[in-house]
């Protein structure tokens, strides 16, 4: 889901190696079909971030037991990730390294009742660099807390999808409208050009 994003551009600002992050959110098997258009500028950022020792941090969708389902289940019914499929485990095209952090969440947000803000501020973290899948629902919603918790947020246009263009191109929008600051690969690369 490549976007022209410059239409949007509001601000621009590149993110500060040293007080930034990487999230990638939910690359899982549950998630394939939308993702797969960007395994490449997903493992490009990934790659670039690590070039630059930015962290890199996963989040993986789950859910443990009806318990924790609340509006999701009302919402999604039976399209649940479950922990313990395979649907709920990460793509290993994405990469990840062992001593890499997952933070596993069962709503939309990657803050809500995981602990991430409290790991983000003990590790000096300010920026947080937001990619992943779906781009108006798990992105949008960490991002917008991300936010409100006082970092500074950059959204990926093309590490980030979701079921169609049109709610990507919406979110893109609303992230550089009020949220956001817009990157993409080629941003991040000469931003972090060593």
């Amino acid at each position: 889901m490549a976007s022209s994003y410059k239409k949007y551009e509001i601000r621009n600002r590149n993110p500060n190696p040293q007080t930034s992050v990487l999230l990638v959110i939910d690359m899982q098997n549950h998630f394939s079909s939308i993702a797969k258009p960007i395994i490449p500028s997903i493992t490009t950022t990934i790659d670039t971030c690590r070039r630059a020792s930015i962290p890199v941090i996963f989040t993986r969708h789950c859910h443990k037991s009806p318990a924790d389902h609340r509006m999701l289940g009302e919402w999604w019914g039976s399209d649940l990730v479950i922990d313990g499929t395979p649907d709920s485990e990460l793509m290993p095209e994405i990469g990840r390294r062992d001593e890499e952090l997952v933070v596993e969440k069962n709503t939309y947000s990657g803050f809500r009742g995981t602990q991430l803000e409290e790991r983000l501020k003990d590790m000096g973290v300010e920026e947080v660099i937001v990619t992943g899948v779906m781009t108006n629902l798990c992105c949008e919603t960490t991002a917008r807390e991300a936010f409100v918790r006082g970092f500074r947020v950059f959204f990926s246009t093309d590490a980030t999808a979701t079921s169609s263009e049109e709610l990507h191109q919406a979110t893109l929008m609303n992230m550089a409208h009020g949220f956001a600051y817009l990157v993409d690969c080629k941003t991040l690369q000469s931003a972090f050009s060593l």
